[in-house]
């Protein structure tokens, strides 16, 4: 049996493979067209989101038994077609939870007080005491646009800085501390809207310009969840007009994203999809890596 290693994985995953039995070829920069010609000869697959497996790789991976998503998300794969072929897709919805929720939560705090921006002017030599004059996230309200595990984790954690909670989840009726209203009215009461849904038909732009017009003047928008689901063209001119007073993006329609005009906007902050990329974080999805590829192909 073997298995491709597609994206960057825990080191102690693959030793954890190998010593099953299994050969591990580890290829964390494979090009789609390398991929597409060598997936022919293995029986598992592992990446990240990096990797893209869509119908032509499907379609060439004559042996592939499972597709093995180091992460939460699945869009980047072609579940249903892989599926219909017989390949088990599997991925670790736990692992990197507390990681996310953390990121998110740090970024609520970092919008409130300009934390970025102040430091970006210190850096520069200033001293603008009267320029960066922050609010309180106590008292105010917190939108959670999906209250999945990562959604609760944020919740939790903005609970005990004394936030209200709403949450907006189709799928999730209950939640510690939270009351869950309709997608409109989180919109319309939320000082603070966070986003933790993945990217599909139904969520693609949930975030819009009507969406955003329903929102408080002056609200803030956090995505650490999946790219395409904010319309970035309409949260650029909606900072820009003052109606949305800042924004913190880990995630992007179209990644990697290099010079988006999103950055040229001194309200905005943001980071390279890392909202995983934790040292705890990276073991524990290295860990059910590796137990769901042995599992798969034992």
């Amino acid at each position: 049996m073997k298995v491709l290693i597609c994206d960057a994985t825990d080191p102690k995953a693959l030793e954890t493979i190998a010593e099953a039995g299994i050969e591990v070829v580890n290829r964390p920069d494979i090009t789609p067209e390398e991929l597409e010609e060598a997936i022919p000869e293995y029986d598992c697959m592992v990446v990240r989101s990096r990797t893209k497996v869509r119908v032509p790789v499907i379609d060439k991976a004559a042996k592939l038994k499972a597709i093995v998503r180091g992460g939460v998300g699945l869009d980047n794969i072609d579940v249903e077609y892989a599926k219909s072929k017989g390949i088990q897709v599997l991925n670790t919805p736990s692992a990197s939870t507390q990681a996310v929720a953390e990121l998110a939560t740090g970024y609520l705090l970092a919008l409130a007080r300009h934390i970025p921006q102040m430091t970006a002017s210190m850096k520069a030599g200033k001293w603008e005491k009267k320029a960066f004059s922050g609010i309180e996230v106590s008292g105010k309200t917190l939108g959670v646009v999906g209250a999945g595990r990562i959604g609760q984790g944020v919740a939790k954690r903005a609970h005990a800085l004394g936030m209200t909670i709403l949450a907006y989840d189709p799928f999730v009726s209950e939640g510690e501390n939270i009351e869950f209203v309709s997608l409109d009215e989180l919109f319309k009461r939320s000082d603070f809207i966070t986003l933790h849904v993945p990217h599909i038909k139904a969520t693609h732009n949930i975030v819009d310009a009507k969406s955003i017009e329903m929102m408080k003047d002056g609200v803030y928008i956090i995505n650490c969840g999946r790219g395409g689901t904010i319309d970035e063209d309409a949260l650029y001119e909606a900072i820009k007009a003052g109606k949305v007073a800042g924004a913190a993006l880990d995630v992007y329609a179209e990644e990697p994203s290099k010079g988006h005009k999103l950055y040229t906007l001194d309200e905005v902050i943001g980071s390279p999809h890392i909202g995983a990329g934790t040292a705890e974080a990276k073991a524990r999805v290295g860990e059910e890596v590796a137990q769901n590829v042995i599992g798969a192909l034992s």
